[in-house]
């Protein structure tokens, strides 16, 4: 079970899901939760130090917390643009309730070709309201989600690395709206 893929195995399959022309859509920006309304609880945007640093990126600075249904808890630590033309999103999901929880299925959008490659991260979207486009995660040429996949059974107080890969938004564009189905949306700079 692999929870993480290695920097040079997501740049190669980057590089391929660019290289066979994934196209963003315009579309209409809302400020909604995108969903049923459930993981409206609250998103809190923090410049301090979080605990302890992610172990993907090696920097404790939080961008986002987001709350989810079931007492889960994203953490944001780093939303950083690469010369590849993609932007990769990691942090960590922490269970802060009280029995062991998994993801939820929703959490991987309801894409066909996502859906099929199992539980993940993929219906994540970074929204550019000034732009008004909204960048989905990047697949490879079979259609998984760069993101993490395969995600465990999450122990009450414990926490796994994620990470998800975007089409880089222009340069100009510094703050997007992070969504993801069952949690709480949030405004993430991103850096580089």
């Amino acid at each position: 079970m692999n929870t993480q893929w290695t920097a040079q195995a997501r740049r190669t399959a980057v590089a391929v899901a660019v290289a066979v022309g994934l196209t963003v859509g315009a579309v209409g920006c809302s400020g909604g939760d995108g969903e049923d309304g459930k993981a409206k609880s609250s998103a809190t945007n923090s410049t301090g130090t979080g605990s302890d640093p992610s172990p993907q990126e090696g920097t404790a600075k939080t961008l986002a917390e987001i709350k989810g249904q079931d007492g889960l808890i994203l953490k944001i630590t780093s939303a950083a643009r690469d010369a590849g033309g993609f932007v990769t999103v990691s942090g960590e999901l922490k269970n802060d309730g009280a029995e062991d929880i998994r993801v939820p299925v929703r959490a991987s959008g309801d894409e066909t070709e996502v859906v099929k490659h199992g539980a993940s991260l993929g219906g994540a979207t970074l929204v550019d309201s000034a732009g008004k486009k909204r960048y989905y995660v990047l697949r490879d040429t079979e259609g998984r989600p760069l993101t993490t996949t395969n995600m465990p059974k999450i122990k009450p107080g414990a926490s796994i690395p994620v990470f998800m890969q975007f089409p880089s938004p222009p340069a100009s564009t510094t703050e997007v709206s992070f969504q993801l189905p069952t949690f709480a949306s949030a405004t993430i700079s991103i850096s580089g």
